[in-house]
């Protein structure tokens, strides 16, 4: 390897390296935002969380990889031409698409990753994240017992401390009300002072209750020769133990998150999507033979209503110029009833096959994503590299908005492509729309890189406007 490629791979590295980190913690602050009221207050530990972060990274490589080999290589060509590096190298016979061969094969590279990691990786990261955001949710709050407070959280009692010491174990003026069998018979339990601490595996809270009393209603008993609403029992130590299993983190199993389409490889979602469509045509061909007989049914009400005096016929064998008005009425309303139920079921049945079409889309969408994600890595480099060469221009102002904008404009053409695929209104090659929009830019900026162009200068702007005015003034 030549001393000139090792010198624009470590500037081209660098860059994707620190980019590709920036762009992966942004959109995990983004998700931890999002759920930080499902993860704060409920005593997880920070293997869990970190678990949880951990798969969550992992679904956004596919989005920000292209970022970050967009902006490694607009920012890495824009220092050499604002160095004039670039420059010497054309001086020594070195075009730019010579400048550009080593970054290529590493984008190249990047490609085959991300493709991979899109295929075997990410299906299996999207199952664990699922599962563990599932039962991070799903984990009750910590018990939190705090003085002078009614606590509810936990099913079936009402806790309340007059004082809690500091190690948070030793409690003073306990009141604990039992409503488990039942608010017609609780039991309220009060004592001057106790402990309280859980099992080891948090699923039992443990209260040593000292000096205290068990108060039992009995006010819901059927039997009237009671006399006494509620019995007294005193006790010097009592243990209470409760069950807080509900508050501890236990894992689900990945079967229940397995199956879904962004858990699927290409080669599943292509036995699923053949699957499915030959469901949806066998539903639709039943579709079809119900809307049938509802057409002939709608068909008949519409003659009957319409033109009474024309001897509509309900059936083969009955006319209503030879009924009775009333078995005519009844028979219109009949008609009436079997139209209204076709016209109902119509609908629904186009609302089922919208629903099942739009769930096959969903199939579609996913297997295509793999391969245009890895793709943008290549497109957005063809663009990227090209624009830094002609801008002229490194640092992190200008590559960071121009790589802002570019992929902007790339998801926002994806994401209409993708919503107008999901609806039907076009086939799945609409998602390769977005990457038909890039490719004639990439090609564009690169013809220009090539040649020199000044496309972006602003003083050969200023020149050929300058030269264009005065031609129109003479």
């Amino acid at each position: 390897m030549k001393k000139l490629d090792k010198l624009i791979l470590r500037s081209f590295l660098g860059p994707l390296l620190l980019t590709f980190t920036l762009s992966v913690f942004v959109l995990l602050m983004q998700f931890v935002w999002k759920y930080i009221d499902d993860m704060v207050g409920k005593g997880l530990d920070f293997s869990v969380i970190a678990e949880l972060l951990l798969y969550a990274s992992a679904t956004f490589v596919p989005m920000a990889l292209p970022i970050a080999v967009l902006f490694a290589s607009i920012m890495t060509m824009g220092n050499f031409g604002e160095k004039y590096e670039l420059v010497a190298m054309k001086a020594g016979g070195i075009g730019v698409s010579r400048v550009m061969m080593p970054m290529t094969i590493v984008v190249l590279l990047l490609t085959g990753v991300a493709f991979y990691f899109a295929n075997n990786v990410m299906p299996e990261a999207m199952v664990s994240y699922r599962k563990t955001l599932y039962d991070v949710t799903r984990k009750k709050p910590a018990v939190n017992i705090r003085p002078g407070e009614y606590y509810k959280e936990i099913d079936g009692y009402v806790i309340r401390v007059g004082s809690k010491s500091q190690d948070g174990h030793t409690l003073q003026d306990v009141v604990i009300y039992d409503h488990k069998k039942g608010r017609e018979e609780a039991t309220v339990i009060v004592a001057k002072k106790g402990t309280m601490q859980s099992t080891m595996d948090n699923r039992y809270l443990i209260f040593s209750l000292d000096d205290g009393y068990t108060y039992t209603e009995l006010g819901g008993s059927k039997d009237a020769s009671r006399s006494h609403p509620m019995t007294s029992i005193h006790f010097s130590k009592q243990t209470i133990s409760i069950d807080i299993s509900s508050f501890a983190y236990s894992k689900s199993g990945e079967d229940l998150f397995k199956g879904s389409y962004q858990t699927m490889n290409v080669a599943e979602l292509s036995i699923a999507i053949d699957s499915l469509k030959t469901s949806l045509d066998k539903r639709y061909d039943a579709y079809q033979r119900d809307a049938e007989v509802n057409l002939r049914a709608w068909k008949r009400y519409t003659e009957m209503a319409g033109e009474e005096h024309q001897r509509a016929a309900f059936n083969l064998h009955t006319r209503l110029d030879t009924v009775d008005d009333a078995t005519r009425t009844k028979m219109i309303n009949r008609a009436r009833y079997i139209a209204n139920t076709a016209v109902t079921d119509s609908r629904n049945y186009g609302d089922f096959l919208e629903t099942d079409r739009e769930y096959v889309n969903k199939h579609d969408i996913e297997r295509h994503k793999k391969f245009t994600l890895s793709v943008a890595c290549l497109l957005l480099f063809l663009i990227g590299a090209p624009f830094g060469s002609i801008v002229r221009k490194g640092g992190l102002g200008l590559p960071l908005v121009a790589s802002v904008g570019f992929f902007v404009f790339y998801y926002v053409v994806g994401m209409i492509a993708e919503k107008a695929v999901r609806e039907s209104a076009i086939g799945p090659i609409g998602m390769w729309i977005s990457s038909f929009v890039m490719l004639p830019i990439g090609l564009f900026l690169t013809l220009q890189a090539t040649t020199d162009s000044s496309l972006f200068d602003a003083a050969s702007w200023k020149r050929f406007f300058k030269r264009l005015f005065t031609s129109k003034q003479q």
